[in-house]
């Protein structure tokens, strides 16, 4: 039976139902998965750490970049 994955959108999208945002589900306590909601089917699955990662470096490149 397929697993139901309960995906929140990422704050940075324009709210609604709109199909221009990420979204991000925990399919485990230790796995993650992220989708663009154009389209959902293509998924990228992670762990914890480097997401964290990914973002924190996100996060400076743009505080450089300001």
């Amino acid at each position: 039976m397929p697993q139901t994955s309960y995906w929140q959108k990422s704050t940075f999208s324009d709210g609604g139902d709109g199909n221009t945002c990420v979204e991000l589900a925990a399919t485990s306590p230790t796995t993650l998965r992220l989708r663009e909601s154009e389209t959902p089917h293509t998924q990228l699955t992670t762990t914890h750490a480097p997401l964290t990662h990914l973002i924190r470096e996100l996060k400076s490149a743009r505080s450089h970049n300001t």
